[in-house]
């Protein structure tokens, strides 16, 4: 229990809120963050231009059997209970389920809002959070990717919070009836320990 409240606390950090977007006395757009920093919106354009299309096609794994539909957006996620116990969230006011691969150490969290949000500006302001949170974070892997026919952002982050080296891996997805982030999260070392897991866990994302 303490090593989940420990992940969830620092999951929190890189939780992504639907930035307010204002625009400076020099016309330009800026999307304001709820911990008071910001960042330009057409640099998540320029980002976006630099993240690379992964070409092959990600689909459910045909073992997640259970449906477990959002309720503020028409998000979806293809669970295998076998492997995963799931809740509404408790430690994270930010989300609305929280997950665990049973008997072990890794952890995954759904935040889902009914507000669209870009995804480049989704990922961006993820990881301004987590540099809030873990100033050495870092982006390993960022991608888009093709999952159940929805286009989605894949991102990797690395980072150390209070001497714990921890990597986020999430899924970054927005369309009209609103916005969300699929976050699978554990220690660095144990990442390719849970590789196969975490794939699965992703690629379970749809839409109702």
């Amino acid at each position: 229990m303490k090593r989940i409240i420990f992940f969830t606390m620092m999951f929190t950090a890189l939780s992504v809120h639907a930035g307010q977007r204002a625009i400076t006395d020099t016309g330009r757009e800026v999307i304001l963050n709820d911990n008071g920093t910001w960042i330009y919106s057409n640099e998540s354009q320029h980002a976006a231009e630099k993240i690379k299309i992964n070409e092959e096609q990600f689909t459910k794994p045909s073992e997640s059997t259970f449906l477990l539909k959002s309720q503020k957006n028409n998000s979806a996620f293809w669970i295998n209970t076998d492997k995963w116990s799931f809740k509404k969230a408790q430690n994270n006011p930010n989300a609305e389920y929280e997950f665990v691969l049973k008997g072990e150490d890794l952890y995954a969290m759904a935040i889902t809002e009914g507000i669209e949000i870009e995804m480049d500006d989704l990922a961006d302001i993820a990881f301004q959070n987590a540099k809030n949170a873990a100033p050495d974070a870092k982006i390993a892997r960022q991608e888009y990717r093709m999952v159940n026919g929805n286009r989605v952002i894949y991102v990797e982050i690395n980072g150390t919070i209070q001497g714990i080296k921890f990597t986020y891996l999430s899924y970054y997805y927005s369309n009209a009836s609103g916005s969300t982030q699929l976050t699978t999260y554990t220690g660095s070392n144990l990442v390719s320990r849970y590789r196969s897991e975490i794939d699965d866990f992703l690629n379970g994302l749809v839409t109702q």
